[in-house]
């Protein structure tokens, strides 16, 4: 009996020693969410975990591998034409009009900060040659190349659909992959961003959905997400002094508060 309690405690600390304050602080966010995993990645020491290889839908987390595709396509100053079909996409969406123009670099953004359904939907379209299902099978090859053991994405925005996975473990080793990326890091710390379609000169004005960047100072990144069934999910990098944090939180229902808990809390810590 006295060795179950044992190992009964070692699956409920944290990975990394805290105080008791700080272990308190854990215990009580896990509660709020299904999944959670917090890396150093200047250590590369991870600092929390509960239940990170459930598979969950990851929602508009799935646009940080639709984004660094676009990024590493090399294509990012191709100009992009709006066709009917790039608009089939449900909210969040900037409403472009069929025939407009943009550079590629423009969609990305627009993906990344504002999380547009129909700028991701008009990436994966443009960079799969006009077959969305083409770059679909280029992120799940990406995703395999990453080691995402327990990932398989079904379309570029992150809707809700069959099949469509992924889990706090492999979504940290995207992120970790996508953040060695200048271009990536300087679009997902920006708190808005404008850019006009190239033939008609409408201007989209767009502002972060991450909550975050606006209110903690080392706070620089990443992404945002929701759908019903995903629930809020939230990646969030943090970096100050030596220290060079990364969470990812699955349908959690206080995901801001919680975050800055996190964070708060291990910035503290010596």
């Amino acid at each position: 009996m006295r060795l179950l309690s044992s190992l009964l405690f070692l699956v409920l600390i944290p990975t990394m020693a805290f105080s008791y304050n700080e272990t308190k602080v854990f215990q009580k966010i896990q509660k709020d969410l299904d999944s959670i995993i917090v890396k150093d990645l200047n250590t590369k020491k991870l600092i929390f975990s509960k239940d990170a290889n459930q598979q969950i839908s990851p929602a508009s987390l799935t646009k940080i591998m639709t984004a660094i595709l676009a990024i590493e396509s090399g294509k990012m100053n191709s100009v992009v034409t709006i066709t009917p079909e790039m608009k089939k996409v449900q909210p969040t969406i900037l409403n472009f009009k069929v025939g407009e123009k943009f550079y590629l670099k423009d969609l990305v953004n627009a993906a990344l900060i504002k999380s547009a359904n129909d700028a991701a939907n008009a990436i994966a379209i443009y960079l799969g040659n006009g077959n969305r299902q083409k770059f679909v099978n280029m992120m799940n090859a990406k995703a395999k190349k990453l080691g995402m053991k327990n990932t398989s994405f079904q379309n570029p925005s992150g809707f809700d659909a069959k099949n469509h996975k992924s889990t706090a473990s492999d979504l940290l080793k995207l992120t970790e992959y996508a953040i060695k990326n200048k271009t990536f890091n300087n679009i997902v710390k920006m708190n808005s961003y404008s850019f006009s379609a190239i033939n008609t000169k409408r201007v989209y004005k767009i502002h972060t959905s991450n909550k975050l960047l606006d209110k903690e100072k080392y706070i620089v990144g990443v992404k945002t997400g929701y759908t019903n069934q995903a629930g809020p999910c939230l990646i969030a990098r943090a970096k100050e002094g030596k220290k060079d944090i990364l969470v990812v939180m699955l349908n959690a229902q206080n995901r801001w508060q919680n975050t800055k808990l996190a964070l708060d809390t291990i910035m503290k810590q010596k």
